[in-house]
This record gives structure tokens, sequence and C-alpha cells, in this order.
């Protein structure tokens, strides 16, 4: 059986040679396919930056006899990056050896990044109420907010988007990648 398929092809490839001719190139034409603009966009968040942050915050209650004091250390996460679904129509357009790609704002993935169960009590002094412990609560998240959202960590998170999605273009092929992110 070998043995006839190998005359066959060798028959074939000879009346190849008398006047038709085989020709082997490439196709250097780059084009995002929709699967694949899909498949960046279904990606959702896009992480590019996390900060760790520790908050030791307080309160005092002035009493007659005593001051009543609750002091407690917060620990979160915020992680910065590109929210994918917010990619407006056209946000991606390919044309030869180029791509040039419109982001939204960098942000805040995830608004919930203080992390309760590793909050320890320090210190703690009178009877507090549900609504003064969550008042602390507050008081942590707006300072790490202040803390850790910053416009340089913001640009780290930039900068870092840039280059990760500047590499995945390249390696997809593009030699000129342009990228801008919505203000």
């Amino acid at each position: 059986m070998v043995v006839v398929l190998l005359v066959v092809g060798f028959f074939w490839l000879k009346g190849l040679t008398k006047g038709d001719h085989i020709t082997i190139g490439t196709d250097n034409r780059i084009e995002l396919t929709p699967t694949q603009i899909q498949s960046m966009k279904a990606i959702g968040e896009w992480e590019f930056l996390s900060v760790s942050a520790e908050e030791m915050v307080d309160t005092v209650r002035k009493g007659i006899f005593r001051d009543d004091e609750l002091v407690r250390i917060y620990y979160g996460t915020l992680r910065l990056g590109l929210n994918m679904h917010r990619l407006q129509q056209g946000w991606i357009k390919a044309e030869g050896d180029s791509v040039a790609m419109t982001l939204p704002k960098i942000g805040l993935l995830d608004k919930d990044f203080i992390d309760e169960a590793r909050t320890k009590p320090f210190f703690e002094s009178g009877k507090w109420k549900p609504e003064d412990r969550d008042a602390l609560y507050r008081k942590a998240y707006t300072q790490m907010m202040n803390h850790c959202l910053t416009q340089e960590n913001l640009q780290a998170a930039e900068h870092n988007a840039e280059e990760q999605l500047r590499n995945m273009m390249r390696s997809m092929g593009f030699s000129n990648v342009r990228i801008t992110f919505e203000r």
C-alpha cells in the first residue's frame, strides 16, 4: 500500500514539473478576527497593579471620668487595571502591520478591597456599637483610597497595561502598536 502511494505521488509530482508550478510562500497580512477581539473583551477585568495597604485607625469618645478608645488595624489590597467591559465600539483598529487601541481609563477594579478576616483590634476600652465600628471601617477605607489610589500608582498601572498589550500585539505580528487611554 505504501509503495502504491509513493508511485502515485512520484508521477503526480513529475506531471507538475512539465509546466505546472508549485510555489511556496507566506501571507504577511495580519488580520484580527472577531473571535480574537471578542476574547480580549471577554477577559473582563485585567489587573496591572495591586497595592497592599495597612491602616491603623482610631476613634476616641470623651467621657466624664475616662475616655473610651477604639483602635483597629485594617488590611486591604487595591487592584488597579482595565475593565474590558467598558470598551467602546471600534476600540481596536488594525491595518497592515499596524494596530491602534483606545482603552478605558485605568481604575480601581474592586471596591471591596478591605480584608475583613485580617482586621485586628489593636486597643479597645469602653463599649462600642456596630455603628461605631462601621464608622471606623469607612475611615480606614477612605484612608486606603487616599494613600493607594494616587496618580503615581495609576500611571504605573497604565504603563504596565501599555507594555503588556504592546507585547501581546507584537506577538500577534503587529510591528506598529499605538495605545491610548480614555481620559
